[in-house]
């Protein structure tokens, strides 16, 4: 294809949404000239199921929820009043609290102000929030915001190290659906120890973000902590960003949280027209139908050219990749279907990865992420005709040409800064994409079965530590081996899994487990010790 025919496609196929200054460029998507036409069926399907969504049906069929993201930035779509009010007043409440915060009329115990905030969460309760935070925060904010999004101790003290003596101006947000997310709950047991060592109220430091009566709504309760704001079960982890899990310690940093939902509500309005050529979360998913096969059976690459703009395709492969990867279709047939998603930053993925999606195996399609605006203020020349933000375009168009050169297919997002609306818009444009694209392929979006298998396997690991420690203890004269062990607990064909443990244990003198070398690494003894 010429660079002239490529405009011509350009022109016939470019989408946007004029109010929000964004754009959708798919002409180098390889699609044949009656693809969107074969579509148009399965896409009138899936803008009905989607209406119906927004309208309350109950779109989780496993869970028997309804699933109402798009309401938390237009509370009047709700379909029952009770849940209007609620949206609205959560969100006044974000609002009022986080005034009262910066102005000093809720303060900690032993300083003037918060200045910090502690964030407790993972998954959804993380992502969204990060990539809030970096996308859109400055050194003038009104509060740093720190993360324990892992249950990892060294991570945590890291960023217990990083706080120092300010953690008695750092206010801690918990956030949990259930509260019973064992991360979470770790990383808040974590925290309100560090907070006891210095002679701190963890409950004077604490707000939670949690279901009603749920185990962490009840701790915090129990605890007098300050505040507890709302999470809904018809809010899924990783769409909650736009309610009090991503509003609350936006606002909190000063972030403009009316922004972020002005610019979902407008580009959920904007993605609801049934014509796909004015549509981009529909043409998206329908390149996505196209460059996967429908199948998964090819990668999406995210190239965001924007540094504040990096932790876009780390939120995006949960968004993606948990709402779309599952066994089975929505008539209980086995599919495997998914959408692998991964990235980094332009033009830092000119000088990683680059090479081989160039010449590699081509088992993917990108989407380019364009940022019009180069910087508030005004750039200098690094040569007589360019500045910095000039080498940035260069770089996306030539590695987009370079990878079209190689028959690698790309779109490119365009949008025209990095601002709250605009990154409001971006949140919304994949939250929809991804629900066409879900009935597209016949799954259900907003369930994660596979993501509780793992939480239960993990609970089983920790019931046999449970019992490798209590043998090791109640016969402390010799040592054993991992097989041993295993047959000794009952569990002669979890082996491996012991030895793991036991390993773990070892490595951490506080566990109480010594090793003792044997003939090879597989013959050595464990005792408690």
């Amino acid at each position: 294809m010429t660079e002239r025919q490529l405009w011509e496609r350009y022109k016939k196929y470019l989408c946007g949404v004029e109010s929000l200054g964004l754009t959708l460029d798919v002409s180098r998507m390889n699609f044949a000239d009656d693809f969107l036409e074969r579509m148009r069926g399965p896409m009138e399907k899936a803008f009905d199921a989607m209406a119906a969504l927004e309208k309350g049906a109950i779109a989780n069929p496993d869970e028997k929820r309804m699933v109402g993201h798009y309401w938390l930035r237009a509370p009047e779509l709700a379909p029952e009043p009770g849940l209007t009010k609620e949206i609205r007043d959560t969100v006044a409440a974000v609002r009022a609290f986080s005034d009262d915060v910066h102005a000093g009329r809720v303060k900690p115990p032993k300083a003037d102000r918060f200045t910090r905030v502690l964030l407790v969460g993972i998954g959804g309760s993380a992502l969204g929030p990060q990539l809030v935070a970096d996308a859109l925060g400055t050194a003038a904010d009104r509060m740093q915001v720190f993360f324990f999004d892992n249950t990892d101790p060294d991570g945590m003290d890291r960023v217990l190290a990083q706080l120092g003596d300010r953690l008695a101006e750092t206010l801690t947000v918990v956030i949990s659906k259930s509260g019973g997310t064992k991360e979470t709950r770790n990383g808040m047991v974590e925290a309100e120890r560090a907070y006891q060592q210095k002679g701190l109220d963890f409950g004077r430091h604490a707000v939670a973000v949690t279901g009603e009566g749920s185990e962490l709504d009840r701790y915090a309760k129990k605890g007098n902590w300050l505040r507890t704001f709302p999470m809904w079960d018809w809010v899924g982890g990783r769409t909650s960003v736009l309610s009090a899990v991503g509003l609350l310690p936006a606002r909190l940093q000063g972030l403009d949280i009316d922004g972020m939902l002005a610019g979902a509500r407008d580009m959920d309005a904007a993605t609801r027209e049934r014509d796909v050529l004015r549509n981009p979360a529909a043409m998206m998913a329908l390149m996505w139908f196209h460059g996967s096969k429908g199948r998964g059976e090819k990668d999406l690459v995210i190239l965001p050219y924007k540094d504040r703009l990096l932790l876009l395709s780390r939120y995006l492969q949960q968004l993606v990749m948990e709402s779309l990867g599952k066994e089975k279709d929505l008539d209980g047939k086995v599919v495997n279907q998914g959408l692998a998603v991964y990235g980094n930053k332009g033009s830092t993925d000119q000088h990683a990865y680059v090479q081989q999606l160039r010449e590699g195996v081509n088992n993917f399609f990108a989407t380019f992420v364009e940022v019009l605006k180069d910087r508030e203020g005004t750039s200098m020349r690094v040569e007589e005709e360019f500045t910095s933000g000039d080498y940035l375009l260069g770089f996306l168009l030539g590695t987009r040409r370079a990878l079209f050169e190689k028959g690698r297919e790309s779109m490119t997002l365009t949008v025209p800064d990095v601002s709250a609306r605009t990154l409001g818009a971006l949140i919304a444009l994949y939250e929809r994409a991804v629900g066409l694209y879900a009935s597209l392929v016949n799954i259900n979006a907003y369930h994660q079965p596979g993501v509780e298998a793992g939480k239960k396997a993990a609970g089983a690991v920790l019931e046999l530590q449970r019992k490798l420690l209590a043998k090791l203890r109640g016969d402390k004269a010799k040592g054993h081996t991992a097989e041993e062990l295993a047959t000794a607990v009952g569990s002669p064909d979890e082996v491996e899994t012991v030895f793991k443990v036991l390993e773990h244990l070892a490595a951490n003198a506080d566990q109480g487990v010594k090793r003792e070398p044997g003939a090879n690494r597989f013959e050595t003894r464990f005792r408690a010790g």
